[in-house]
């Protein structure tokens, strides 16, 4: 049996130290670091050393993980992906993933949510998953929509950022949608 962190392309680890480099070179592209959040100003390689070496020693909270999206073949980290806003009374929560842009529209984002998901509602027993995407980002948009996600609603003009406001896209998928599209054993009674 395969790691259920691996696809066929990439896999999902932790962090570790020597990781730094690669996602701070993420960190600099404004196209992806606006597409995800704001532009912040710049931080120095000192700090993402350290960053870096306090998320590879801290202990992972199962419920809320923070992985490097890796490819599988020679481990270089291509982006990340992590699960928040979880709510464990009403078994949602909400994820983002980052790609470097070089790693974009090759399909590494839709493998590595997918497994994000597997994991999220096959060993944690979360049963929605949700996602907000501006709505300026089309390639993500396009993504959520193709991996089977429901556009459940939009928030007019809750971002600012590069001179412009923008709305935020709401995405949401249940256990069992992502079941019927994507399968997960052992979800819903299943083998």
């Amino acid at each position: 049996m395969t790691s259920p962190w691996e696809g066929e392309r990439v896999r999902l680890r932790a962090v570790e130290p020597d990781d730094w480099a690669a996602l701070h070179s993420f960190s600099q592209e404004a196209d992806i670091v606006r597409a995800g959040e704001s532009i912040h100003p710049p931080r120095s390689a000192e700090r993402a050393r350290q960053w870096a070496g306090d998320l590879a020693a801290r202990d992972a909270d199962p419920d809320e993980p923070r992985l490097v999206v890796a490819a599988r073949d020679g481990d270089a980290p291509l982006g990340m992906i992590n699960a928040h806003q979880v709510d464990r009374l009403n078994g949602t929560f909400a994820y983002g993933v980052s790609l470097g842009s070089r790693h974009h529209r090759q399909g590494y984002g839709g493998e590595a949510v997918v497994l994000l998901l597997r994991y999220m509602f096959g060993e944690r027993r979360f049963q929605k998953a949700e996602a907000w995407v501006y709505a300026s980002n089309a390639p993500s948009l396009a993504l959520h929509r193709r991996l089977g996600f429901v556009e459940e609603g939009r928030r007019r003009r809750s971002h600012y950022s590069g001179g412009r406001w923008d709305d935020e896209v709401l995405f949401g998928m249940t256990v069992e949608e992502f079941a019927g599209l994507h399968g997960l054993q052992g979800a819903l009674g299943g083998p």
